[in-house]
């Protein structure tokens, strides 16, 4: 199993809708997530930055997270998501979530 931590930036005015959003989770999205072998997915928010971490059961992420992005309803769902996030690159990888380097784990 892979830890995932991520980490991205709503914009002041789209709080309250990413909220409502995340609410009510599609159940397609939910079910795409768990077949893309990601498990305990939880998304916190403080002020305007939200965090998001995820546990990867799977032998190869990157081609999860591409069946993901292929996934039509998937897809749809980030339409509504992703006008809530201010862009800013920080990677290659994403303009909203950027990959964070886990530096400490206690699992006693």
């Amino acid at each position: 199993m892979n830890k995932f931590g991520q980490i991205g930036k709503l914009k002041e005015e789209k709080i309250e809708e990413y909220e409502r959003l995340h609410a009510d989770v599609w159940p397609d999205v939910l079910k795409k997530i768990s077949e893309c072998n990601i498990r305990n997915y939880s998304i916190f928010r403080f002020q305007s930055y939200v965090f998001s971490y995820f546990e990867y059961i799977g032998s190869d992420y990157e081609e999860d997270m591409r069946k993901m992005e292929a996934d039509p309803v998937t897809r749809e769902w980030w339409m509504h998501t992703h006008p809530c996030f201010q862009k800013y690159s920080m990677d290659e990888q994403s303009e909203f979530f950027h990959d964070m380097k886990q530096i400490f784990n206690y699992a006693g």
